[in-house]
């Protein structure tokens, strides 16, 4: 089958034929139809988080079909023990010996994959390959990282781009007043969130007109975790929703009184992906995508990195 392969973090994607994936007892063989290009990739090609597997197929919003046809989704999370404290407790999205999806198992940039007949997710019939795919994880750790910052009215989204642009619909859907933050001067964007019912929409150096219940954080610069404190109301949660971040500035502890909250978001569960996959059609969400040949994964994440498209970019083999 023909993939891109990373041979060494730092280094570009190789295109390679290698041979077809054959599934192990309790594993499916998947036909890709689409794969979406995340920025956990990027941070993987860049040598910014580890890649465990080397050379290793990347890739984990995958749409796919099995042999007789049944669409299935491929998330981040590709394995659990099922045993150890944290997947006893309902909480297997913190399994001390967890796989992923595209960094400790083969991913979707390629024509074929095997994935964990367990962790794969039934599609909504609603949605087309290549709308599907985007929210097979900026969407499901968006919705996650929603939830998690509590049910205030007023929601601010530091970063605008795949999971953004998702959690935005629903929060609208849900009545929350969206605060758009972009790179600074960055008035495409900004358009772009308030088409989408953002009610405000600034660069991240801005202070919004209201104070927020809640922040989410999905681009990975850490000055943006105080920059999101002083914009916060009393009780208000920051969620930190990327898997790699650069360091976090000091700040004066006054901006974190009055029981404001710094939180992370790691990985997704299951049930994550059934909620959020079950709402996805009533909002319903609907992504903005870029498709590139799946010969052009090395160019759709040098765009991805360079901010050259809205929404998320989506790998057609």
């Amino acid at each position: 089958m023909r993939a891109m392969v990373l041979d060494q973090p730092g280094s570009p994607l190789r295109a390679a034929t290698i041979p077809d994936p054959t599934p192990a007892p309790g594993q499916l063989l998947l036909t890709i139809a689409a794969c979406a290009v995340c920025r956990t990739d990027l941070h993987l090609r860049d040598a910014e988080i580890e890649a465990t597997k080397l050379p290793v197929v990347l890739g984990h919003q995958i749409v796919g079909r099995t042999p007789d046809g049944t669409r299935f989704g491929v998330p981040w999370l590709g394995w659990t023990d099922g045993e150890c404290r944290y997947c006893r407790s309902g909480r297997e999205n913190l399994c001390v010996n967890g796989r992923f999806t595209g960094r400790d198992i083969d991913g979707g940039y390629a024509e074929l994959t095997v994935a964990d007949e367990r962790f794969c997710l039934p599609l909504p019939d609603e949605l087309t390959d290549e709308q599907a795919a985007p929210l097979l994880c900026g969407g499901l750790i968006g919705f996650r990282a929603l939830r998690l910052a509590g049910e205030g009215d007023r929601l601010g989204l530091y970063g605008f781009g795949s999971a953004a642009h998702q959690i935005c619909q629903v929060a609208v859907h849900q009545g929350r007043e969206v605060y758009a933050f972009t790179r600074a001067g960055d008035t495409t964007t900004q358009d772009f969130a308030r088409s989408l019912g953002a009610v405000w929409a600034g660069g991240s150096d801005e202070r919004p007109p209201e104070q927020l219940d809640g922040a989410l954080i999905f681009a990975s610069a850490g000055e943006l975790v105080p920059a999101a404190l002083k914009a916060l109301a009393p009780g208000g949660t920051v969620v930190c929703a990327g898997i790699h971040m650069t360091d976090i500035p000091s700040f004066p502890y006054e901006d974190l009184w009055h029981e404001r909250t710094i939180r992370s978001v790691a990985n997704l569960t299951r049930q994550d992906g059934h909620e959020f996959l079950e709402l996805a059609p009533r909002v319903p969400v609907h992504s903005t995508i870029t498709t590139y040949p799946l010969a052009q994964a090395e160019s759709a994440l040098a765009d991805l990195r360079a901010g050259r498209f809205e929404g998320t970019a989506v790998l057609i083999p």
